[in-house]
């Protein structure tokens, strides 16, 4: 084929308009309305109130761990990550001793009616630990009737993130959602989780919440009723070890980090902001998740 030839055949392609751009970035109306720093500078507790003991039941959950506010529980690098490390001694002589770890909550709550709650997590992978990052209102609360979100956990080292939303009694059938995502490489990489939130004038038992991994929605969620509005939630990240969830399976000696890289409460949905939250919840592909 000559260059005249080929030439003509490019002339089309010319003439077509140029595609609409793709915004990637956050939109004009995205800003950061809280972000803790994770560096050695400043104390854990500037942010987080670190829960103590063994709890009620194990956590309600026959969970083994003994929670501590101690340094080599939960910790800033000087990289600038936070890091919460359960640590396993099964030749410990008591049991404050053979199963530590931390769980932090937010001294700040979501506080406000509508945005978006964004981390990314690398998580540790292996039988009988239990990481997780989650949402639980401000104390006093009572269980499961104001509300839990799940945004992150996973356990057994199945590589299986759970998004999950309880409310109502803890008996009742249908009060419980969830919803598994395989992700091969949570424990190797930060993975990015995003949830999103619409609760117009605070109502208590109204609104919708969306959930993202790695930008995808994943499930979607209207509000159940009788639960607390959504500013009053508080963010935990903990490590648990052991227990029901974990099918009474314990963890070898060692130690196992869920390192959260960085974290930020913001206006709305980087790269779409509200109308791609529209959109997402109207998309069919966005699923309700499982109820039992």
């Amino acid at each position: 084929m000559s260059w005249r030839d080929r030439l003509r055949g490019l002339i089309p392609d010319l003439e077509r308009p140029p595609p609409i751009p793709i915004r990637l970035g956050p939109g004009p109306n995205f800003h950061i309305y809280w972000a803790p720093r994770f560096f050695p500078d400043v104390s854990v507790g500037a942010e987080w109130d670190a829960k103590i003991g063994n709890g009620p039941d194990g956590w309600g959950n026959q969970e083994l761990q003994h929670y501590t506010a101690a340094p080599q529980n939960a910790f800033y690098t000087p990289g600038g990550h936070l890091v919460i490390r359960a640590l396993a001694n099964n030749a410990a002589n008591t049991p404050e001793q053979k199963y530590t770890s931390a769980r932090l909550v937010s001294k700040t709550t979501l506080g406000r009616d509508e945005g978006v709650l964004t981390a990314f997590i690398t998580s540790p992978c292996a039988e009988g630990i239990w990481p997780a990052f989650w949402l639980l209102p401000k104390e006093p609360f009572n269980w499961p009737v104001d509300g839990e979100i799940d945004i992150a956990e996973t356990w057994n080292g199945d590589r299986e993130n759970r998004t999950c939303l309880h409310w109502g009694q803890h008996h009742e059938p249908d009060k419980h959602r969830v919803l598994g995502t395989n992700i091969p490489d949570m424990h190797s990489r930060p993975v990015r989780y995003d949830f999103a939130w619409q609760q117009p004038g605070g109502e208590a038992g109204q609104g919708r919440m969306l959930w993202y991994i790695d930008g995808k929605a994943v499930m979607k969620a209207s509000v159940p009723g009788g639960t607390r509005p959504l500013r009053d939630m508080t963010i935990l990240l903990n490590v648990a070890m052991g227990g029901n969830v974990c099918g009474g399976k314990t963890p070898s000696d060692g130690y196992y980090d869920m390192v959260v890289h960085i974290m930020y409460l913001s206006s709305e949905l980087e790269g779409g902001g509200w109308g791609r939250f529209e959109a997402d919840w109207q998309h069919d592909a966005t699923p309700h998740g499982n109820t039992y």
